[in-house]
């Protein structure tokens, strides 16, 4: 058996990322996406003027900063086991674009945000890290930032509540 081309497996792995980030419309509409290189994903909040909470200084809102957080925390939880089933067969890309296709996704118990400094006006950047995920729940953190990756602008630390199969 011939080995798939690195293309072929490039796009599959890039449509299964954005079927997946279409499962959380509100990434959509403050302008998240998400960047991956190999399987490293980090998330990017695409700077736009109405994601200004106070205009006098100006800095980013805080609740657009903490549901960016909790976006990112939500992707990586999912694309694991995403990443497996796609990579095993059992779901073929072309099934996650359907919106009949039922993705279970992780449900929030709670999130906490440190805000460090003020968001500036320009894209921000995300990783999450998983630190715990088991079959009922997992614990994330996730660390943002802008022009330089070692000062951050916040952290969160966030509690789910994993899909149960079947």
């Amino acid at each position: 058996m011939t080995p798939e081309p690195m293309q072929v497996v490039k796009e599959r792995r890039d449509a299964a990322l954005e079927a997946l980030q279409a499962r959380i419309p509100y990434m959509r509409f403050i302008g998240v996406t998400m960047d991956r290189r190999g399987d490293e994903l980090t998330a990017v909040l695409n700077y736009s003027g109405h994601l200004i909470g106070n205009p006098l200084l100006p800095a980013l809102h805080g609740g657009v900063t903490s549901a960016f957080l909790e976006c990112t925390a939500l992707i990586e939880l999912a694309w694991g086991p995403l990443w497996q089933q796609i990579e095993s067969g059992a779901v073929a890309v072309e099934a996650l674009r359907d919106p009949a296709f039922r993705l279970a996704m992780p449900k929030t118990i709670d999130f906490t945000t440190d805000f460090l400094r003020s968001g500036l006006p320009r894209d921000a950047y995300a990783r999450a890290r998983v630190n715990r995920s088991g079959r009922r729940y997992a614990s994330v953190h996730v660390e943002a930032w802008q022009d330089n990756r070692s000062r951050l602008f916040a952290q969160a630390t966030g509690h789910f509540l994993m899909p149960q199969d079947g």
